[in-house]
């Protein structure tokens, strides 16, 4: 099978090697407990929040801010363990404002096979705390 695209044609062997981007994590809907314009940079994250997701420290993440439509990128930095801390760090810290309501998203490359099978890491944390639900 071909599949064409502008004169451009991919066989379904090409297809199956390509790799691929797919959402690996998501956080959805915390509440943001911080903006510190003053700081480096990044996003502070509740480290259970990151384990629950898999985030590494360091990880690049999307920030989509439901309360005013900003979409931005930046990288995980592990926050105090059951803290709830989501704090926006840096030039970020203006795309933001306490109490907003943010979704964050990392992504992943792999294999267009792979990608099919795979199954990611979402959690919808209470909102007020940023804390797990039981």
């Amino acid at each position: 099978m071909l599949v064409y695209f502008d004169n451009f044609a991919l066989s379904n062997s090409t297809l199956k090697s390509m790799q691929i981007e797919v959402m690996k994590s998501k956080i959805h809907r915390v509440k943001v407990t911080e903006a510190d314009l003053n700081y480096i940079g990044s996003i502070t994250i509740d480290e259970d929040l990151m384990d629950a997701v898999n985030f590494i420290e360091g990880e690049k993440v999307q920030i989509v801010n439901i309360n005013n439509g900003e979409r931005l990128e930046t990288y995980v930095i592990k926050g105090i363990k059951g803290s709830g801390d989501v704090c926006l760090n840096g030039p970020a810290a203006r795309k933001v404002a306490v109490g907003d309501v943010v979704i964050i998203i990392s992504y992943a490359l792999m294999d267009f096979e792979k990608a099919k099978a795979f199954k990611p890491y979402i959690v919808f944390p209470d909102e007020t705390t940023n804390r797990l639900k039981a």
